[in-house]
């Protein structure tokens, strides 16, 4: 089966949080209605017991946003109404899946946990070989994540239960999708003894 690690991506505040600056969006909702918060706290949890290393991403920039894509569709809007800054309130992990101390949290600036950061190295230096994602948003950084780590090797699994999009028809076309080059599973079948 190879050495797994649990990736959760992008459970910050201001995107699963109903006071986090894309609630409105839908995504509050559909993480509260999925119960993706309590799935994601539950695999982190199984995956501790079976020491399988758990990895923390989330999106952001930097005082003055130096990082940020202009040109993005995705974070556009982000600087002038000071969205994703690190550091503060809105990028913090959902107090349900707050990393231990001895946890690694990776900060992004794209949709894939991959691009620009050390997540590769940390992985490989663990021996990790097989991906369990979670997170938000299944159609941006899931997608993102399973793919960049598909062309990389790895095997890749989504924890579906353990995802979320903005709307219910978004998540279901990014697991439909995500089946092409993913294992489509969930918390339990993949991590309960």
């Amino acid at each position: 089966m190879g050495r797994p690690a649990l990736i959760l991506m992008d459970l910050i505040n201001d995107v699963v949080h109903p006071d986090g600056s894309y609630a409105k969006e839908g995504y509050a909702e559909q993480v509260a209605s999925r119960g993706v918060l309590e799935r994601a706290a539950a695999a982190a949890d199984l995956a501790r017991e079976q020491n399988i290393p758990v990895i923390h991403v989330t999106v952001g920039f930097s005082s003055g946003y130096p990082e940020w894509p202009a040109g993005s569709p995705v974070f556009a809007p982000c600087r002038d109404e000071k969205r994703l800054q690190l550091g503060a309130w809105g990028t913090e992990q959902h107090e349900r899946v707050r990393p231990r101390p001895d946890e690694v949290l990776i900060a992004k600036h794209r949709l894939s946990p991959f691009h620009g950061t050390p997540l590769d190295v940390v992985l490989r230096a663990q021996g990790v070989d097989r991906l369990l994602l979670g997170g938000v948003s299944t159609d941006l950084v899931v997608m993102s994540a399973a793919r960049d780590a598909h062309d990389r090797d790895y095997r890749v699994e989504i924890l579906e239960d353990a995802t979320a999009a903005a709307d219910a028809e978004l998540h279901q076309a990014a697991v439909k999708l995500l089946a092409r080059t993913a294992t489509v599973t969930s918390v339990a079948r993949t991590l309960s003894h």
